[in-house]
């Protein structure tokens, strides 16, 4: 079994300076936070991941939200170039990590844009988020890069909420779900679930079946247990405040 390893990113200083697009800002407890993303490390330790920390970057407030530096597909590590000029450096420690693992390299490049938080993998579907931080120059790169190896990338609107990962992720069972309200257009998927809360719409496949989620959603927590799931909760309020979910706070590498 190849061993399960994530790139995290400790919060800077300046977390809660981090950019918003759908949402009032709220103040943002910077110690809280750090104190839930040692618990969200710890959760992710506790189901046999091995945490990689990226170097901190204070200069980025939103730096912590590492998924957003890649795409990773087999043993191929996207660099992505972020729609948010202000984020663009956050790649580079990120990629450093990456490549020591032992991934090959690939970046988007300019004209195009693209945040790994737009990227949903389903299988060999890949689901690319067009509309908000990552464009369509950005996903003809990445399908440039991922169809060789087998992926089929699809790119499915996104307009209400800052990333498709924002509005949906998915099962184990490849399973679409999302909170229907914040979801552009649920018939882009092969198959989708409803789920009662908009937090419930973020999972991180443990594996086992386990579900990482936060404990803003327990009634899609209740959902995943009747469906034979194991939800592990964590509080990440002071994320949510700033649009980031457990999807974000960690590049997961599965190989």
């Amino acid at each position: 079994m190849a061993p399960l390893r994530a790139l995290v990113r400790r919060p800077g200083s300046r977390l809660a300076d981090g950019l918003i697009t759908h949402i009032e800002r709220v103040p943002v407890d910077v110690q809280l936070a750090a104190e839930q993303w040692q618990q969200y490390v710890d959760a992710l330790v506790g189901a046999g991941w091995t945490c990689v920390e990226v170097p901190p970057i204070d200069e980025c407030p939103d730096g912590v939200f590492v998924e957003d530096t890649m795409v990773v597909y087999r043993d191929l590590a996207v660099i992505a170039r972020a729609g948010a000029d202000e984020r663009r450096p956050e790649a580079a420690d990120a990629e450093y990590a990456v490549a020591a693992r032992g991934y090959r390299i690939a970046r988007i490049t300019e004209p195009g844009t693209l945040d790994g938080g737009d990227i949903l993998k389903v299988g060999t579907t890949v689901y690319a988020g067009l509309g908000g931080r990552t464009n369509h120059e950005g996903i003809n790169q990445l399908r440039q890069f991922l169809e060789p190896l087998g992926a089929d990338v699809i790119a499915v609107p996104v307009s209400k909420v800052l990333h498709l990962k924002s509005a949906v992720t998915a099962l184990p069972d490849g399973t679409v779900i999302g909170y229907e309200p914040l979801v552009d257009d649920t018939t882009a998927f092969k198959s989708f679930r409803p789920v009662p809360e908009e937090a419930g719409s973020h999972v991180v496949l443990l594996g086992d079946d386990r579900l990482l989620m936060a404990a803003s959603a327990p009634q899609s927590a209740e959902l995943f247990r009747e469906l034979g799931y194991t939800p592990v909760v964590v509080d990440i309020s002071e994320f949510e405040k700033l649009e980031g979910c457990v999807t974000c706070l960690s590049v997961r590498l599965r190989q």
